[in-house]
């Protein structure tokens, strides 16, 4: 299951009345080889625990989930992993986790009554499904990246052709005859790339390919498959998978830089102007909460956000209730200073996106949202 369906999932996840655990670590060894996140693990959920009063249902169903995420962290775990999130709430049948190449900032565990979604939906933001095709004259690679990491690739092979010296009428004809090869190949690239595109649901692509190849590539390109195209990256025709990853990789940080700009500058345009745009939490929830949104913009340091009261905000999709504080702590074992009332914010405003088909882009440079409390959003329709 992909990191998206898992996203989704859980954004579907109803409130419960019993602790949900919502647990990220850092699991890359360290300089010495050694695991990182255990003592974190042990401390976090032995105080946490203790927070409980004994013999009371709540005590008892988060000590059922303490128990099984230590015997998953001991027995399941992926050494090739970066990072793992687990949920769990024994009582609300949830047991959940997502191990992935991406790396989380720091350790986090937060008890409160549904998951805690918003460094997953960051992971996710942060690495987008996207298409790598390098390609020459006679061959071509196909590769389908996802969270960093390559999840399909196809390879396209084709005759090879050489030139010639004979001159005149001959190599005229031999010429034309070279050139059908290489449209013929840049054709089926196309056509392979098309339904690579469909199938997989890519919204981005890279190309790599030699000065031959690129002008056939452009005019065989339909236009809704060349609006996907958002850079052209050098490598090798026959270079190695891992070396496809780090360049692609290297590009889309740059892309996902401009595109960010982008949108951002869009959606507060759009607000000025009266059309498809909304900024601020409250007024962008209200809009998820009518199905209005098409993408959430939300910035990638929760402390820009702004802490508004989470009773009024949240209330529009729970009938009002305030919700019990989020108990939180960081690697270093201290309260995170951000406020409960954001993180629940932030987590509300993640879930009603999944669970409205908007998308979820993450602003990494905060100063493009600080005026507006870190939430901004483009709009399907405007009521």
């Amino acid at each position: 299951m992909s990191l998206t369906e898992q996203l989704d999932r859980l954004a579907g996840f109803e409130p419960a009345p019993y602790p949900v655990v919502s647990l990220y670590l850092d699991t890359r060894p360290n300089q010495h080889g050694r695991d990182q996140h255990q003592a974190f693990t042990r401390k976090e959920l032995k105080a946490r625990s203790r927070t409980y009063p004994v013999n009371t249902p709540e005590r008892e169903s988060l000590d059922s989930d303490i128990e099984r995420i230590v015997r998953f962290l001991e027995n399941d775990l992926d050494p090739s992993a970066n990072s793992v999130a687990i949920f769990a709430c024994s009582a609300g049948d949830l047991f959940e986790t997502i191990q992935s190449p991406g790396v989380v900032p720091q350790h986090g565990l937060h008890i409160g009554d549904r998951p805690h979604l918003y460094p997953l939906a960051r992971l996710e933001s942060q690495s987008p499904r996207y298409a790598a095709v390098v390609t020459d004259t006679n061959t071509a690679h196909i590769l389908v990246i996802s969270a960093g990491e390559l999840v399909a690739a196809r390879e396209i092979k084709n005759v090879k052709t050489k030139g010639t010296s004979q001159g005149g009428w001959s190599q005229a004809r031999y010429q034309r005859h070279i050139e059908n090869f290489h449209m013929q190949h840049v054709k089926e690239v196309v056509a392979a790339l098309d339904r690579v595109v469909q199938d997989e649901g890519i919204a981005h692509v890279l190309i790599s390919c030699d000065e031959v190849t690129l002008p056939l590539l452009r005019e065989q390109l339909p236009k809704p498959l060349a609006e996907k195209v958002v850079d052209h990256i050098r490598i090798e025709a026959h270079a190695a998978a891992a070396e496809v990853l780090k360049a692609s990789t290297e590009a889309m940080q740059k892309v996902n830089v401009k595109t960010d700009r982008e949108k951002a500058d869009a959606a507060i345009g759009a607000y000025r102007a009266g059309a498809l745009g909304v900024v601020g939490p409250e007024d962008t929830l209200a809009a998820l909460n009518k199905g209005q949104v098409e993408e959430l913009l939300i910035t990638a340091d929760l402390q820009q956000m702004e802490p508004v009261s989470v009773g009024r905000a949240v209330g529009t999709a729970n009938e009002g209730t305030i919700p019990e504080p989020v108990l939180e702590s960081t690697s270093a074992g201290e309260p995170a200073s951000t406020q409960p009332e954001v993180v629940r914010l932030a987590d509300e405003l993640i879930a009603k996106a999944k669970q409205t088909s908007a998308r979820v882009t993450f602003i990494e440079d905060s100063e493009l949202l600080s005026e507006y409390g870190g939430v901004a959003a483009l709009l399907r329709f405007r009521i």
